[in-house]
Order: structure tokens, then C-alpha cells, then sequence
């Protein structure tokens, strides 16, 4: 960069480049002694302050005395004003991705970022401390469950109760990976689709051509969605595929990838765990209606099949179908982060091998929830 031309300080005026003439007062021959001494000496220890000040931005990449309040959310937010933000799910923290394009773990990760300011103060860290967002759990890890050793335990049931016809169907909801095993062909559905019934009325609420409080018989459609999949109920059913119409049913199933027919009921053991993972994941329908269903699917009129078997600790959201032959249970079960879909149908004579097949339907269950939990 060129240096300006200097400037002269002979009589106490100023002397610039343009011509410009001094100042008309009379300055006294002290001043004139004792003014440029004091000017220069001005001058030098502006230089000094001035190469100290880019010496240190130079070195640290910060302003010098930056502030320990950078190191606060507020001012990483606006330091991060115009980035796209990472999208992860609620109640989670955003994935962190190093260098090599892997992303470690969260003991892996240092309790508190540094910051090129240095450590807070006291007071700034205590104020910090005061603003924090409450501490979000860790995520679970997901750990392979579902693995030969399983496939084998359940393989092993199936085939040594042969006289019945069995399909079950598990689905880890952290990977969605359908898992099947014995018949994987269509079964009588009973009432297992009531839980399809009811999502396609709720979703005629969410899009604007239903309610819950429009008057269904005897009470509201609200009410016959819960005595219909908590209760069982037929007539509430009936009501509710109504509302929905024989087409209407046919064409939301189709949309989540399903062939149905209400005329004949018949489901996959995996098209049943389908409409569950989908259902527990809020991929069917919005927060506070998945959370009405499913607390339908609890302490419900049935719970003599998969939920005995179930071990403490492990949460239960099923619906039963019972219908001649046919004896099913479909559920969603969970504990510590970690969910799965498990549903087993199976098709014998008729009520009177209902004490079989139930104790059949909770030896796998055994088996399922002591390899995953």
C-alpha cells in the first residue's frame, strides 16, 4: 500500500498537499518547540498499538479479546445465520459428521465445544448454564437383532406345529426390513383391520372430509374408532367402513402399498406389520392422532395372546383378530428407543384349537422378545 505524503507541522497549522495555508494565529515559540515533540511521539505509539492489533488477528483468526458470550447457542445461532440447518427427528440432536464422512458416536463427541475465544467467565458460563435446553437422552444405537440365530428360533416353532397354518412378520422400525416366516400368503384379517379401518377415517379427517365429532349412530365417529379397535366392536366397524366407502378403503389402502378388498378381508402377515410401522413411525397420520390410536391399541378386551408373554418393561400397542379359524395377533412392541412390529396369524379348525395356537402365539413371542430386548 503507498504511503500518504507526510505531513508538516511548521508553525502549528496545517500544511496539506492542495496549497492550503496555515492557520492565521500567531503561535507562540514554545509551542512550536514543544508540540511536534509530543505529536511524534503520538504517532509512534499509534503504529505500535495498530501492528499489535493485526499481529494478534493474524495469529488467532479472532478479533483480539473476543467476547466468551460467542460461546453461547444464541451466538452460535447467529454465527450460523444463512447455513442450512440439519433436519433430525424431534426430541434427537442433529447427526455430526467428521471429516472422514463417518459419524461418531455421542461418547465420542467432547461435553462442550472449545471455542477460539477461550474459556467463559464465571459469570458468562453460570449465565450460559441458566439458558441451556434441558439435556436430550441419548440416542439408542441400533444393534442388529434380528439375525439367523432368531430366524432360526422362529422357523423352529413354526415347524413344529405344523398342523396349523402360521405366518408371522417382523419389522424393526429403525431399518424397515420385513422379515417373514412360515405362510406369507393372504389370511382372513378379522379384526386385525380394524387398525386399517381407522387410520383411513382419521385420514379423511386430516384432509378435510370427515370429523371426529359427526355423528355415527349412536354416538360420534370419534367414540365408534375407539369401541371399534379397543372394543372390538363389529358394529362400530361396520359404521366406520361405511363412512369410508368400499372404494375409499381400497384406494388409502393402495396408497401405503396394500391390496384390499373389505368385501373378502384378507391381509399378509407383512402387510399387517406394513400398516403398523407405519402407524407407530407418524407416517400415516399426524402426531396427535397416531398417539389417539395407538393408546386405543392398549388395555384392550383381548389381551390373552402376544401381551402375557411379553416381559416387564416392554410396552404393548396390539389388536387382536378372531374370527372361526383364524386366530391373530398383531403389535407393536417397545422399550428404550427401540421398536418393532411383530404379528403372527395363524389359521386352525375352528374355536376349539383357539388353547393351542394361543400358547403357540406366545412361545414366539418369547422367543422374539427375548432376542430383541
Amino acid at each position: 500500500m503507498t504511503e500518504p505524503p507526510p505531513r508538516h507541522y511548521g508553525s502549528g497549522g496545517h500544511r496539506a498537499d492542495d496549497g492550503s495555508q496555515p492557520a492565521s494565529r500567531p503561535v507562540p515559540r514554545h509551542e512550536r518547540r514543544i508540540r511536534p515533540q509530543y505529536l511524534t511521539a503520538a504517532a509512534v505509539a499509534v503504529a505500535l498499538v495498530a501492528a499489535g492489533t493485526v499481529y494478534a488477528t493474524v495469529q488467532t483468526g479472532v478479533p483480539p479479546d473476543a467476547p466468551a458470550a460467542a460461546a453461547t447457542p444464541a451466538a452460535a445461532a447467529a454465527g450460523t445465520a444463512g447455513a442450512s440447518p440439519l433436519t433430525a427427528p424431534q426430541g434427537s440432536a442433529p447427526p455430526v459428521t467428521d471429516a472422514g464422512g463417518t459419524t461418531p458416536a455421542a461418547s465420542d463427541l467432547p461435553a462442550t465445544a472449545p471455542t477460539a475465544a477461550g474459556p467463559a467467565s464465571p459469570a458468562v458460563a453460570e449465565a450460559a448454564a441458566a439458558t441451556k435446553p434441558a439435556e436430550v437422552p441419548p440416542a439408542v444405537v441400533a444393534v442388529p437383532a434380528i439375525g439367523p440365530e432368531l430366524d432360526a428360533q422362529i422357523t423352529g416353532i413354526i415347524q413344529a406345529n405344523s398342523a396349523y397354518s402360521l405366518g408371522v412378520s417382523l419389522i424393526d422400525l429403525s431399518d424397515g426390513v420385513v422379515h417373514g416366516y412360515g405362510v406369507q400368503e393372504k389370511f382372513v384379517a378379522a379384526s386385525t383391520a380394524k387398525i386399517l379401518a381407522a387410520s383411513a377415517y382419521y385420514h379423511l379427517v386430516e384432509t378435510g372430509r370427515a370429523s371426529l365429532n359427526a355423528r355415527l349412530g349412536a354416538s360420534t365417529a370419534g367414540a365408534q374408532i375407539r369401541q371399534m379397535v379397543q372394543q372390538s366392536n363389529n358394529d362400530s366397524w361396520a359404521l366406520i367402513l361405511g363412512a369410508v366407502g368400499q372404494r375409499g378403503i381400497s384406494d388409502y389402502a393402495a396408497s401405503i402399498g396394500i391390496t384390499y378388498d373389505r368385501t373378502v378381508n384378507l391381509l399378509t402377515p407383512a402387510e399387517m406389520a406394513r400398516t403398523l410401522q407405519l402407524l407407530y413411525t407418524g407416517a400415516l397420520l399426524n402426531p396427535a392422532n397416531t398417539a389417539q390410536l395407538l393408546s386405543y391399541m392398549q388395555n384392550t378386551n383381548f389381551e390373552t395372546l402376544i401381551p402375557p408373554a411379553v416381559p416387564p418393561g416392554v410396552g404393548v400397542f396390539h389388536k387382536y383378530g378372531l374370527l372361526f379359524g383364524n386366530l391373530h395377533d398383531a403389535s407393536v412392541l417397545v422399550k428404550d428407543g427401540r421398536a418393532f412390529a411383530f404379528v403372527v396369524y395363524t389359521r386352525g379348525k375352528n374355536y376349539s384349537d383357539m388353547g393351542p395356537r394361543t400358547r403357540i402365539i406366545q412361545e414366539l413371542t418369547r422367543a422374539v422378545t427375548a432376542a430383541l430386548f
